[in-house]
């Protein structure tokens, strides 16, 4: 049986016993009040959380790959995260990747069971080929969920670098993880409905990790997405933004960057400011792995001499 009482995430929140009594503005009023504690929490774990970015990014450098593994509400959350990063980031699809329990109908209709098999998520890892180079975040409010345990396990198994994300003290998966992140939010205002406090705070842990590893990458440039994708309208508008705002080049002047860089705000902005040849732009920001900054050091060291 389920000791469901030992669970921080599933005790009864006494701050909310008499929430059916209260009229609309008050029970806002509550839920507004207990939210304001997620990010207290997560800033008790910032330190860990940096550890946990830096081991991505060095994975992700040297050929890895990035997964998300999860049941319910986390699973959903870390399939939510992995789709942004190609159209925010412009990264293949398979370098973050998110594996829901039960699959990617999972995300529409709950199938709660699915969470329960400890050896299914070794399965759904190996179909994606996960490897020892890659790093895998396993994601559980309550650290107890039996997928999350089991990929956790053959994670560790193979070798592959581990997180774990979760919102209750002493879980399983903490145990289980080179890097265990615990995010201590209390309990829910509905009891055990932790889509609410716990999934906003694996919400933003989940946004953190993405976001500072993608610069760490050298996919920001001051606070620019200098790597977005311009997969529609609004992004193709986005991206001569970006090149106006990094350089401040004209409109007429960042669309014609753009065009002699296939669309690529990186290499628009590089050409912009250092006006060197297509061709050469490519090769030292390659050489530069594709930071900017580190680029265009280079090239004024290089000129220097």
């Amino acid at each position: 049986m389920i000791q469901l009482s030992h669970i921080a995430t599933e005790r009864r929140n006494p701050e909310s016993e008499k929430i059916d009594t209260l009229d609309t503005l008050e029970i806002l009023r509550l839920i507004n009040k207990e939210d304001q504690k997620v990010p207290q929490a997560i800033a008790a774990e910032l330190p860990k959380i940096a550890n946990a970015v830096d081991c991505i990014a060095a994975r992700l450098q040297s050929g890895g790959r990035l997964f998300y593994l999860g049941a319910g509400t986390s699973g959903r959350l870390g399939v939510l995260d992995a789709a942004e990063c190609p159209p925010t980031y412009g990264t293949d699809p398979s370098l973050v990747q998110g594996i829901i329990a039960g699959g990617m109908k999972a995300l529409l209709i709950a199938r709660e069971g699915a969470e329960d098999s400890d050896s299914l998520a070794a399965e759904d890892l190996q179909a994606a080929h996960f490897c020892a180079k890659d790093v895998l975040v396993g994601i559980a409010a309550s650290g107890r969920t039996p997928y999350v345990i089991g990929g956790l396990r053959y994670a560790g198994k193979i070798g592959a670098a581990t997180v774990s994300l979760s919102c209750s003290p002493d879980s399983p998966i903490a145990k289980l993880a080179d890097i265990p992140l615990t995010i201590i939010t209390g309990p829910e205002i509905i009891t055990g409905s932790t889509r609410m406090k716990a999934g906003t705070a694996q919400k933003m842990v989940l946004n953190m990790l993405s976001t500072a590893t993608m610069i760490r990458l050298g996919k920001v440039y001051g606070n620019l997405m200098i790597d977005v994708k311009a997969s529609n309208k609004k992004l193709e508008e986005r991206a001569r933004s970006i090149v106006m705002e990094a350089t401040g080049c004209s409109r007429s002047e960042a669309i014609d960057a753009l065009n002699e860089s296939d669309g690529r705000a990186k290499l628009a902005v590089f050409l912009l400011l250092t006006q060197l040849p297509a061709d050469s732009a490519k090769k030292i920001l390659a050489e530069a792995n594709g930071h900017i900054r580190l680029a265009l050091e280079k090239l004024t060291n290089k000129r220097s001499i």
